[in-house]
């Protein structure tokens, strides 16, 4: 059965664990815990298992070599790449410079229909005013002219989590989050789209059919259609599975895990803290089946896995 492959909603593989993704490939599969009830499955990664790979990173940088390898094996695969040169009180640990290089070097290398440049999320804060994202999506938009085709936005959604991950940063900086209604996110979303249109740039909105119209298409970050152009123009055969309401994405299997990602964004629903995350990036073994588990817990699982009916159906 091939399926898409999200590499990964949950945390940043490319820039931190593109290791373990590589042994991944090594062995054929990798083991995923849902995070929503605990479930354990296997996902198949060998070339005749996987349609297509999505890869989601804000900085690719340390991946290039890993890509040219994957390809030369034959995977196909498209990006989402998000560069939003928020200031670092939001993305403490995002390398902008590295990662606006690497994106031209996957233009370049690939082209820029294989990229989903996401300008995501769009916080507006006492020091990121409707003004900051104007001049800022300009000056993003003018260096990525040609090099990308399609910009993904979405503002941020208030998870419990970020909210106190928000009312964190407020106490210790000073910075305030500011919830604006409707009418101003239009009006600044269709501002940016008419930037974007100057440089040859589509905008799409993930999970806000509200900021919809002829300027603005509704998003599928994981899209079936993209990759029947680009690899499939004999047809290819998928169907939508929302994550989320308004979510417009294809189906595919995420092989990430929450928890994981040092970036340390505190806008990020996949981490409950940056402490946290940080400390499984450090303790990650690059063998185990499973990301953020040990070898030791993975092999096991693995084990109890293998002598159940619904393990011996998936991975034996």
């Amino acid at each position: 059965m091939h399926r898409i492959v999200s590499v990964s909603r949950r945390t940043d593989i490319p820039a931190f664990y593109g290791d373990w993704f590589m042994r991944r490939l090594n062995e054929g599969f990798a083991g995923v815990v849902n995070p929503f009830g605990g479930r354990k499955y296997i996902v198949p990664l060998k070339p005749e298992d996987v349609s297509c790979f999505v890869f989601w990173s804000k900085n690719f940088a340390p991946f290039l070599e890993n890509l040219r390898i994957i390809d030369s094996l034959g995977y196909k695969f498209y990006f989402n790449y998000t560069v939003t040169a928020l200031p670092e009180v939001f993305e403490s640990d995002v390398e902008r410079r590295a990662a606006t290089e690497a994106l031209k070097q996957l233009s370049k290398a690939y082209s820029p229909r294989h990229i989903n440049w996401r300008f995501d999320p769009i916080i507006i804060s006492s020091n990121c005013s409707r003004d900051f994202y104007v001049r800022t999506f300009e000056e993003l938009a003018s260096e990525f002219a040609g090099l990308v085709e399609r910009c993904y936005f979405s503002f941020v959604t208030n998870y419990s989590k970020v909210e106190r991950n928000f009312e964190e940063l407020e106490a210790t900086t000073g910075v305030r989050v500011i919830n604006c209604n409707e009418d101003f996110k239009i009006e600044l979303a269709n501002e940016l789209a008419a930037i974007a249109e100057q440089y040859g740039i589509q905008m799409f909105s993930c999970c806000g059919e509200y900021l919809v119209n002829k300027r603005i298409e509704k998003a599928h970050c994981i899209d079936g259609n993209i990759i029947e152009s680009l690899f499939f123009p004999g047809g290819f055969q998928f169907r939508e599975k929302p994550t989320r309401e308004e979510c417009g994405c294809t189906e595919s299997s995420d092989i990430g895990a929450y928890d994981t990602c040092p970036h340390g964004c505190v806008y990020c629903y996949a981490n409950m803290n940056k402490r946290r995350a940080c400390k499984a990036f450090n303790n990650h073994d690059k063998d185990s089946a499973f990301l953020g588990h040990s070898k030791s817990k993975s092999d096991a699982w693995l084990d109890e896995m293998k002598h159940s009916r619904a393990g011996h159906e998936t991975l034996f």
